[in-house]
């Protein structure tokens, strides 16, 4: 452990994270709460909505940048809590509280690599950290909002819960909706265009087709229809059409563009993309901050969900304390040692980079 003051303020921070509600596009209380935080250790920083950010202290615009992001909202408590969700108990070494693994953990491991960091004057680096909001519903008021207002990044260590192994490969999103237009007729007779039938070749499509391009680190492309819906509520009549909703994990072999164009060259339906923001990622096995991490024994996998690291248009891993499992899970927690973990990963992770 470097400092065991870092790991003692880590741990007080997020028992304060945890008892300040923060749902997704309400985190201005705890958006505060961390700029007192920083201001009490006399760390100037910048708000913009409900994300915070702040410098190295001796922040040279020659050298790169390297940013540490982890989000501060989260979902609304799982229904099956036995426990307050809002309450920071600690019992056999597990600290419980809605955030607490996802990412408190990782977000308060990262403060602390920060704060150990802050007055080094020998970094090959400039480091950012930013505290952001809206990351649990991908919102376009989150780290999305300050990237404009961000030197240019050259890496990014982004904050999710991985056991402190390496993320370097994630997959991104694109929901689609989709519909099928029919004829509406009597169900008695032989009248109409039955949409939902015409529905069923596209569906059948997105079931079975492979992409022939499958990632070694996420492996293969995933569609699979979530949602189907028909606007006719009648029991007698032939619906006139059907929306379905599909939901796609691409992986960094395909741009979200190119998915899209298979898909629409495949199927009949109608199909409008949600957005094409979250996009995949991937790092080579020999970049640095890989290798650098390999050094330290740390694993390499592809990561199946999606995170901020999406949305930040840099090469970036996704690693942190705490188990990706238990995130919105009821009674979520983390091991308080997982934390003294993550900031000893996180310092030993740059510590080798400086020297290297």
């Amino acid at each position: 452990m470097w400092n065991q003051q870092l790991y003692a303020d880590a741990v007080e921070l997020l028992k304060s994270l945890i008892a300040t509600p923060s749902l997704s596009r309400e985190e201005q209380d705890t958006a505060k709460l961390i700029g007192e935080f920083l201001t009490a250790r006399n760390i100037p920083f910048n708000q913009h909505l409900n994300n915070i950010w702040a410098q190295n202290k001796y922040f040279d615009p020659a050298k790169p940048v390297i940013v540490f992001n982890s989000h501060h909202d989260t979902v609304k408590p799982n229904p099956q809590y036995t426990r307050n969700p809002f309450s920071p108990d600690i019992e056999d070494g597990k600290l419980y509280g809605l955030g607490s693994n996802d990412a408190g953990g990782c977000l308060v491991s990262l403060i602390a690599t920060f704060l150990h960091f802050y007055e080094r004057q020998d970094l090959k680096y400039n480091i950012i950290l930013t505290a952001t909001a809206e990351e649990e519903i991908s919102g376009h008021n989150g780290i999305e909002s300050i990237l404009d207002q961000l030197p240019a990044i050259e890496f990014a260590i982004v904050g999710e819960p991985t056991q402190t192994q390496l993320a370097i490969a994630e997959k991104g999103l694109m929901v689609l909706d989709c519909t099928v237009y029919g004829k509406a007729g009597h169900a008695a007779r032989n009248e109409g265009e039955n949409a939902l039938y015409k529905a069923l070749s596209d569906i059948e499509w997105f079931r079975t087709y492979q992409y022939p391009k499958v990632s070694e680190t996420l492996g293969p492309v995933k569609m699979s229809v979530t949602v189907i819906n028909t606007s006719n509520k009648a029991h007698n009549v032939v619906p006139a059409d059907v929306s379905f909703v599909v939901d796609v994990r691409v992986t960094e072999q395909y741009t979200l563009e190119e998915i899209l164009e298979i898909i629409q060259e495949n199927v009949k339906c109608e199909i409008k993309p949600r957005s094409i923001r979250m996009r995949p990622s991937g790092i080579p096995l020999d970049h640095p901050f890989v290798q650098a991490g390999v050094r330290l024994g740390k694993t390499c996998y592809g990561s199946p969900t999606t995170s901020d690291q999406a949305l930040i248009p840099s090469t970036s891993i996704k690693m942190g304390p705490g188990d990706s499992a238990r995130s919105h899970t009821a009674d979520e927690f983390i091991f308080v040692d997982e934390v003294r973990q993550g900031i000893d990963s996180y310092i030993s992770l740059l510590e080798e980079i400086i020297k290297n």
